[in-house]
């Protein structure tokens, strides 16, 4: 840490946990569930689609450290009101997001514990109260917490996967492709969500003592060792899990039972809990960040402005997400909601917000440059996987429909109050031009 900011080790755990995050936990196995040993393809496209999506925001965070994130880009690309559209939709996906990355884990806790399914809720409670407690704390905190997360959690996956090898067997790649090709784009939509920290991450560039030297190499370290991770594991929960791939909430602990036995829950139960508290920790962190830019620029209430600083603690902000991530899980714990429609739509969002940038990109980026190119062929892909979300969109759309209003509504108070002050400077400002321009006050008149 350099006098408050990040350096590179804990930017680099920063974005390890917020890409890495709780989605191993749970998305291998909703992907398997979807399209069958072919969401190993669906992880390859997407992984494939990282990598642009990734340099280019680095590129962009180099050049434009802010708090606000891809909705700062868009500002610079189109405008303070689109902006103001992207910066919604991801303040509002993160209450989502985190819920979903938190039950992810609390789920594992559960079973390990052979607890009720309802105890997942309050484990997710638990993990979401301490990463908003470490987010009050400050970055400085929190950074730390997440380099000893971001070694535990790829400590603890290279064993589940290097564990879980033996056991992968041929036949259970066939058939390969049981529900057609349409499955692998409803697969890649609910494996988004593995890959959307990109975003969350962005708004933590302002953050590091060095963006332009540090941003790309945390990028360029995080896409190793993500791609290592992602593609390994979802190798071997269809080669060696089979049919129970599609099945379990708890694939990973399954991997693990299959590859060092029954001893291997506890291990399981802190692996959980270490990626669903890093990924929680890093999107609480951008979404208070891009909460405080909003209010800086208009597009929220000016009093979350405060703290948003780089090396402050954006407190009001972070509060507003406190209780929206509170109220939520309240609700989805009184509903019993599971977890697949949470992450399909934080993925909605995000792919929404990612297109977004992407597209700012084009604008903000050297023209026809491999960078450009590159972030051209992932807003197309983006694009295709975020139409997968179907009636999903519906939802972006309408938080795109609020931001609107709220900018109009906003502005239209504020050019109001300016015309009723200068209609109330009116009168005095006549008054002065008579007197200056009356004859008796005329310079040269002899007059005092």
């Amino acid at each position: 840490m350099h006098g408050g900011r990040l350096g590179l080790g804990q930017g680099t755990a920063l974005y390890i946990g917020a890409v890495l995050g709780p989605g191993v936990l749970a998305l291998p196995a909703l992907a398997a569930a979807a399209a069958g040993p072919a969401s190993m393809v669906s992880w390859a496209i997407l992984l494939l689609l990282s990598v642009p999506v990734a340099l280019t925001f680095a590129a962009l965070g180099a050049r434009y450290p802010d708090g606000g994130g891809v909705s700062s880009f868009v500002a610079r690309a189109f405008g303070p009101r689109l902006a103001a559209c992207v910066g919604w939709l991801f303040y509002a996906a993160v209450p989502v997001g985190v819920l979903a990355g938190a039950m992810a884990g609390g789920n594992y806790v559960a079973e390990a514990f052979d607890l009720p399914q309802r105890a997942g809720y309050a484990g997710a409670a638990a993990i979401l109260a301490v990463a908003v407690a470490a987010n009050y704390a400050g970055l400085q905190v929190s950074g730390r917490m997440q380099l000893l997360l971001a070694g535990l959690l790829v400590l603890l996956l290279a064993c589940a996967i290097v564990f879980a090898a033996p056991h992968v067997t041929e036949a259970h790649f066939t058939p390969f492709m049981p529900d057609g090709w349409f499955s692998i784009g409803s697969a890649a939509l609910v494996l988004f969500y593995a890959f959307s920290g990109w975003e969350a991450a962005s708004h933590l560039s302002a953050e590091f003592a060095h963006p332009r030297r540090h941003l790309p190499r945390a990028t360029a370290i995080t896409l190793v060792i993500v791609g290592v991770l992602y593609i390994g594991l979802s190798f071997v929960t269809i080669g060696a899990l089979g049919p129970d791939a599609g099945t379990s909430e708890v694939p990973l602990m399954l991997l693990l039972e299959r590859g060092v036995g029954t001893g291997a829950r506890g291990l399981t139960t802190v692996a959980a809990v270490c990626l669903s508290l890093g990924a929680v920790n890093t999107f609480i962190a951008g979404a208070a960040r891009l909460g405080a830019a909003l209010g800086r620029d208009g597009a929220l209430p000016g009093w979350l402005a405060k703290g948003g600083s780089a090396g402050q603690v954006p407190r009001r902000s972070l509060t507003v997400q406190a209780v929206l991530i509170a109220a939520l899980t309240l609700v989805v714990a009184l509903l019993s909601v599971p977890l697949d429609p949470l992450m399909r739509t934080t993925s909605a969002f995000l792919a929404a917000v990612t297109a977004a940038g992407m597209a700012a990109s084009l604008w903000l980026l050297p023209r026809f440059t491999p960078l450009w190119y590159s972030a051209a062929v992932a807003t197309v892909f983006t694009l295709v996987v975020m139409s997968f979300s179907g009636w999903l969109l519906v939802l972006p759309l309408a938080v795109c429909g609020c931001a609107v209003v709220y900018w109009r509504s906003r502005h239209r108070r504020s050019a109001g109050a300016g015309h009723q002050i200068s209609q109330a400077e009116e009168p005095a400002a006549a008054e002065a031009a008579s007197v200056t321009s009356s004859p008796s006050a005329a310079p040269g008149s002899g007059r005092v």
